[in-house]
């Protein structure tokens, strides 16, 4: 559709955009620079710059018409762009980091994206050299394609429940991969769909009729010259989603397939191949690493993904004019939507968050290396004292990542959804660039564990070791630390924090996770509380207790030696803030917790709430627009018009929907002829 001279001369009324986000900037004295790099670090904003200037400047990563094509075309552009991405990868020497890096400034999942992130990661955790020799230098290569097949029609968070079965067979020395039931197919595997040539198959382990429980496989699925299914797979698409629709999610089912005894990933269980004697690890957690790993990385990403949301509405709620001020004698100029206190109230503790999750997730992957460092090299099981502190180290993970996992997609999910609407109707269109994103990241919530199933698992682990507290033994990481000293206190009362001292405030998540885990104990042990009917509790619980892990990153490292070299002290004073900020809105959310459990008083919270928290979001308006600049997101990241860095909102918005939308360039015929609907038609029709 063309456009008329005059419509091209039509510029917004001023104050424009451009001209706010200027003078919010010129108001604010944050070092950006010194906040991206304690964020990123130098090298990885360089990184970053480095790769952007690559991407957006090929025509293959084009991001036009990402809003306008139907899914088929999503999922064929998708693929181009995987095979462009493997071919700058290898032309460029790229490193892991490197390539993760390109994935997320493409903004949406490519085809081989999980072949990256999970299939070559399995391999490299769970092989033997020999199976990395077979498999992964070819997937390093693409030579083979693959993807992570575990969760299934009927079961998804309980692994235990996989109904895919790897049958032992001594004569042939092979393991025979089969679906008894339609619930056993695989479900919603990305890049199964219609890309991988080659699954890793959890599935259960059977030998002489004994189930040892799921185990993951490496098996061919299609072809690699004709890419047809082979022999017995059954293996395709399974449909349009709410949203990650430029990956294929498939299903997958195998009538009997025959793979070899190599095909068995090994690293920490095997099966003899002379006796067909199992081998069991050193641990069960050792054999679901790749999940543990993937929560870990989650929960670092949590607060970048957040940011994406707060960014857009913070820079276009600085933008947004609506409405005088009331209370002024003289009719003013539109107030910025940005200076409105119940709007600072959404989208400020969406800031403080993001920051949050940042830093917890750096320390969940700290955590994650120490872990990993500790592994054993070998399959069997052993009493000695280098696999007993691993099997401590990776029951404290697979808890924390469990928890934060829970703690961290959720907020960014529901953050994501008060960016949206904080943005008004706008926020509505998919210009906005946080519609889409949501859509793509709300999964997070569900995949790799479901959030209040991933729970449970943190409630047992915390009961585990209050019981160990009240056993006298000594504690030996955060969670041992606190419960001990709170078994030794709870005596003596409480109600003694001061919300204004920062210490305290992290004392006072202590105290109330503490309480709940063993209240949650007493129900369980002394009461007989059935473990389905303290299920609610058990979030409650974890929840409480990843808040307090939470508190407890920031505070940590707000006060290291290696924060203070990295800001200034007025950076770290508007970061405190953040803290206090994301703490003060925890404590208002779960008020009755901290009641109960004697952490703060009535009046405590009250104060806070009506008092400290406003004071804080006052404090924090001048330097809103530069504490979301500093996660340093590029535009061509955001893909978003409402949140151009530029400011040029309403211009992008036109231009979008009168220049790049195909449907402008439709013209409808409005006649009266017939339209093929009918009863002959076929339209209408269905059938199982």
């Amino acid at each position: 559709m063309d456009r008329p001279s005059w419509v091209g001369a039509l510029q917004p009324t001023e104050p424009c955009g451009s001209a706010l986000l200027a003078r919010e900037r010129q108001g604010s004295t944050l070092n950006t620079d010194e906040v991206a790099n304690y964020i990123y670090t130098e090298q990885g904003l360089q990184r970053q710059g480095r790769l952007l200037r690559i991407l957006e400047n090929d025509a293959v990563f084009d991001k036009t018409q990402n809003y306008f094509e139907d899914r088929v075309e999503r999922y064929k552009r998708s693929l181009r762009r995987a095979k462009r991405l493997a071919q700058l990868n290898k032309a460029h020497h790229w490193d892991e980091e490197d390539l993760l890096a390109a994935i997320e400034l493409v903004g949406e999942p490519t085809s081989f994206t999980l072949h990256w992130t999970m299939f070559i990661p399995t391999i490299r955790q769970q092989g033997t050299l020999e199976q990395h020799d077979l498999f992964l230098k070819k997937a390093e290569n693409l030579d083979i394609i693959g993807c992570y097949a575990q969760t299934e029609l009927g079961h998804g968070s309980n692994v235990r429940g996989l109904e895919t079965t790897a049958t032992w067979s001594p004569v042939d020395r092979a393991f025979i991969l089969n679906s008894p039931a339609l619930t056993a197919s695989k479900w919603w595997i990305g890049t199964l769909g219609r890309t991988a040539n080659h699954a890793i198959v959890m599935a259960q382990l059977i030998i002489d009729g004994k189930n040892h429980g799921p185990h993951p496989f490496i098996c061919q699925i299609r072809d690699l010259i004709t890419h047809e299914p082979l022999e017995g797979v059954y293996v395709g698409d399974v449909g349009p989603k709410m949203g990650y629709n430029t990956m294929d999610n498939g299903f997958l089912l195998f009538k009997k397939v025959k793979i070899p005894h190599v095909n068995m990933l090994a690293r920490f269980a095997r099966v003899d191949p002379q006796s067909g004697r199992y081998v069991k690890p050193a641990s069960p957690a050792l054999v679901y690493g790749t999940l543990t790993m993937l929560r870990s990385s989650i929960v670092l990403d949590a607060g970048r993904a957040l940011a994406r949301g707060a960014t857009i509405a913070t820079r276009y709620c600085a933008i947004r004019r609506q409405f005088s001020d009331r209370d002024q004698p003289i009719q003013t100029e539109e107030l910025q939507v940005l200076d409105y206190p119940m709007v600072q109230n959404r989208l400020f503790p969406l800031i403080a968050t993001a920051f949050a999750m940042h830093i917890t997730g750096t320390a969940m992957m700290a955590l994650y290396k120490r872990a990993s460092e500790s592994l054993p090299g070998g399959n069997a099981s052993s009493d000695d004292d280098g696999h007993s502190q691993s099997r401590q180290l990776f029951a404290e993970l697979h808890a924390t990542s469990c928890g934060l996992k829970a703690l961290a997609t959720t907020a960014a999910a529901e953050g994501l959804e008060v960016a949206r609407r904080a943005c008004g109707g706008h926020g509505y269109s998919s210009f906005s660039g946080i519609g889409p994103w949501y859509a793509d990241y709300v999964p997070t919530t569900t995949w790799e564990g479901d959030n209040f199933m991933l729970t449970l698992q943190v409630a047992k682990y915390s009961l585990g070791v209050a019981r160990d507290a009240l056993g006298g033994k000594p504690p030996h990481n955060a969670t041992s630390s606190n419960l001990s000293r709170f078994h030794a206190l709870r005596g003596r009362g409480c109600r003694r924090y001061d919300l204004s001292r920062d210490e305290h405030v992290v004392e006072a998540f202590a105290w109330r996770a503490a309480d709940m885990t063993f209240k949650t104990l007493r129900r369980r042990d002394e009461d007989g509380a059935s473990w389905k009917s303290l299920q609610v509790d058990c979030w409650r619980l974890s929840t409480a207790h990843s808040q307090y892990l939470a508190v407890k990153a920031f505070y940590d490292d707000l006060t290291s030696a290696k924060t203070r070299q990295a800001l200034n002290a007025e950076s770290r004073e508007i970061l405190w803030k953040l803290f206090r900020l994301y703490s003060l809105v925890v404590i208002e959310m779960a008020a009755h917790e901290f009641y109960t459990s004697s952490a703060l008083k009535v009046g405590q919270v009250e104060e806070a709430i009506h008092t400290t928290k406003p004071r804080l979001l006052a404090e924090l308006r001048p330097h809103a627009v530069r504490l979301v600049d500093a996660w340093r997101l590029p535009d061509w990241l955001l893909d978003s018009s409402l949140g151009r860095y530029d400011g040029r909102v309403y211009e992008d918005l036109f231009f979008r929907a009168t220049q790049l939308n195909p449907l402008n360039r439709f013209t409808p015929s409005l006649g009266k002829e017939d339209a093929g609907v009918g009863p002959n038609s076929g339209i209408g029709k269905s059938r199982l």
